[in-house]
C-alpha cells in the first residue's frame, strides 16, 4: 500500500530521491517526560516498516549513488546525532537484528563525560522535587514544575533561552540552573570510547558532529572549524580509519551554521555534510547540505504516509 507510491515519488536513477532519517536516542522504556524518544519496542516496529518500504544504504554509499544517479528507487539512510550509549546498547543491536545499517555522528568531547549540557538541565529539572524552579536571579523566569505537562514545557522554554548562549555562557548558565535545581553529577548517559569501537564492529557508520557540540555561529570561524576539524582527528585515531561524513550541531541553516561552515565542512576533508532541514535529497541538493527528517508517528500507515510526503519535499535550501 505504501511501497507503490513511494516508487513513484522516489525512482531509481538520475531522478531518484534520498530519505535521511535521523534520531537521538532509543529508550529501553518509555519515557512520560519525553514520549517523543522511541522505546526499544516502538524502535523496532518503525525498522520493521522502514526495512518493508525501503531500501536501506549505508550513508556514504547512498550519497556517492544519489550524486552519481544510480541510487535504487526508495533509497533511504539512518542516522543518530550525539553519541548517547543507548545508540550502541540498543539501538545497534536491534538494526542488526534487522539487517539494517546506520551512521553515528559522535560529539568526542563527551565520551566518558557522562552528559551533554541539555542532559543536565533536562535532568537536574526531572529530578526537583519543588512545584517551581525559580531562575530569577540567572535573567530567566519562574517556571512550573507541578504537572508532566508543565515539566515538559518548562524543559522546553529553559533550553530554548540557554542554547544559543556563547559557549561559556551556556556552561556557566547550566551549572547555576543544575544547582539552582538541588541536581546532581552528570548521569553516564554518553557513549565510552569502546562503544564506538563496537558500532564499527557491528558494520556501522561513524561520522563527526563536533567536539563539544556548539552552535557553530556562536563562534569564531577559527574556532568552529578547530572543532570540525579535531573532531574528525580524534574518531580517526580511535578507529583507525578516514571519517568522512560530519552533521552541524542542532543543524538548521542559516541559523546554526552558515556558508562559512559549509565550506570547512569541505576544507576538513568531509565527503559529505547533514542539517536538519526537512525534505529528501535529489541529484539538485548541496552534498554538503543534506536534509533529514524522521515521522514522529506511532501506526505504520500514518508512519508511512510522512515518509511519502517528506519525499515530496526536496530540500533546496542552502546556507
Amino acid at each position: 500500500m505504501i511501497s507503490l507510491p513511494l516508487s513513484l515519488v522516489s525512482p531509481s536513477g538520475r531522478n531518484g530521491r534520498l530519505s535521511v532519517l535521523i534520531f537521538h536516542r532509543v529508550l529501553s522504556q518509555p519515557d512520560p517526560l519525553f514520549p517523543e524518544l522511541p522505546s526499544a519496542v516502538e524502535f523496532e516496529a518503525q525498522m520493521g516498516w522502514v526495512s518493508s518500504w525501503f531500501n536501506v544504504l549505508p550513508l556514504q554509499q547512498a550519497i556517492d549513488r544519489l550524486f552519481d544517479g544510480t541510487i535504487p528507487s526508495r533509497a533511504l539512510s539512518i542516522t543518530f546525532d550525539d553519541g548517547y550509549a543507548d545508540n550502541e546498547e540498543i539501538a545497534a543491536p536491534i538494526l542488526c537484528q534487522l539487517g539494517l545499517s546506520a551512521t553515528f555522528f559522535i560529539s568526542t568531547g563527551f565520551l566518558d563525560v557522562g552528559c551533554m549540557w541539555n542532559d543536565r538541565v533536562i535532568e537536574a529539572v526531572r529530578a526537583c522535587g519543588r512545584h517551581s524552579l525559580d531562575l530569577a536571579m540567572l535573567g530567566l523566569d519562574n517556571y512550573p514544575l507541578n504537572s508532566l505537562e508543565a515539566r515538559q514545557h518548562s524543559i522546553g522554554l529553559i533550553l530554548k533561552r540557554i542554547k544559543h548562549l556563547d559557549q561559556s555562557e551556556r556552561d556557566e548558565a547550566t551549572e547555576s540552573i543544575v544547582c539552582a535545581a538541588g541536581g546532581g553529577p552528570p548521569l553516564p548517559l554518553m557513549m565510552r570510547p569502546h562503544q564506538v569501537r563496537s558500532l564499527k564492529a557491528m558494520g556501522m557508520e561513524i561520522g563527526a558532529h563536533t567536539v563539544t557540540h556548539p552552535i557553530l555561529t556562536r563562534l569564531a570561524p577559527e574556532v568552529a572549524y578547530e572543532e570540525m576539524r579535531r573532531s574528525k582527528a580524534e574518531l580517526e585515531r580511535l578507529l583507525g580509519k578516514t571519517v568522512d561524513l560530519f552533521a552541524y550541531p542542532n543543524g538548521v541553516p542559516d541559523q546554526d551554521y552558515s556558508a562559512d561552515h559549509v565550506r570547512m565542512a569541505q576544507e576538513c576533508g568531509y565527503k559529505a555534510a547533514l542539517s536538519t532541514a526537512w525534505g529528501a535529497a535529489s541529484v539538485r541538493s548541496d552534498r554538503y547540505q543534506i536534509p533529514r527528517f524522521t515521522p514522529w508517528d506511532r501506526t505504520r500507515l500514518r508512519y508511512g504516509a510522512r515518509m511519502l510526503l517528506n519525499l515530496r519535499r526536496i530540500e533546496s535550501v542552502t546556507a
